[in-house]
């Protein structure tokens, strides 16, 4: 689960002027087929889903206008199995893995998944339990924490649905850091279809 993050993508001038930048107008975004889609031709509450340091669950709410439910679909610690450079996290040390489903309480919709990689180590016990039991999402957690953090765009890109779930999705990975040290990674996917044309 954790080889999304195991090896680093070749960084682009896009995505560093996204960790910046709401807009960049020559932006690119990458499909799984090595083709690429401007930034302009997404959905704008997509573009805005991509480049927001904010909490997605509270954008969410606010545009679908409902409760966006956290539903964990997996949560569990583990051992890295190779070394995940964003989090200078070496190979076999033990981390967090924790897979979530944003679902809107009303419709049953599914607006997007988030898997994230959590070093525990790094943060204080009473949080270290919260994210464990999984009950809220990560943003709520360190909002009400009151934990000084920064969040970095690493990477966003084109994927096919997985799992049966068809079409396109749009995902962003990005780094929060807390204290300048790399604590988590998180890459969240959104379905293309549900946005916009």
């Amino acid at each position: 689960m954790l080889n999304h993050f195991y090896q680093i993508p070749e960084d682009t001038t896009d995505w560093r002027a996204l960790r910046s930048d709401g807009y960049h107008g020559g932006a690119k975004v990458r499909r799984m087929d090595g083709r690429y889609i401007p930034l302009a031709e997404l959905p704008p509450l997509l573009r805005t889903l991509l480049v927001t340091d904010g909490t997605v669950t509270k954008v969410l709410e606010a545009y679908f206008w409902e409760p966006v439910d956290v539903r964990a679909e997996y949560l569990e610690v583990v051992r890295a199995e190779r070394p995940i450079p964003w989090l200078n996290l070496d190979a076999n040390q033990q981390v967090l893995a924790r897979r979530v489903q944003l679902i809107g309480e009303q419709s049953g919709t599914l607006y997007a998944e988030a898997f994230s990689v959590v070093r525990l180590d790094e943060l204080d016990p009473g949080l270290q339990q919260s994210l464990v039991e999984g009950s809220v999402g990560i943003g709520v957690l360190l909002r009400e924490s009151g934990l000084e953090t920064y969040r970095e765009i690493m990477t966003v890109g084109v994927e096919p649905g997985a799992d049966g779930q068809g079409g396109e999705w749009v995902y962003r990975t990005y780094r929060i850091t807390c204290d300048k040290k790399p604590v988590i990674l998180i890459r969240e996917s959104f379905p293309w279809h549900l946005y916009g044309p």
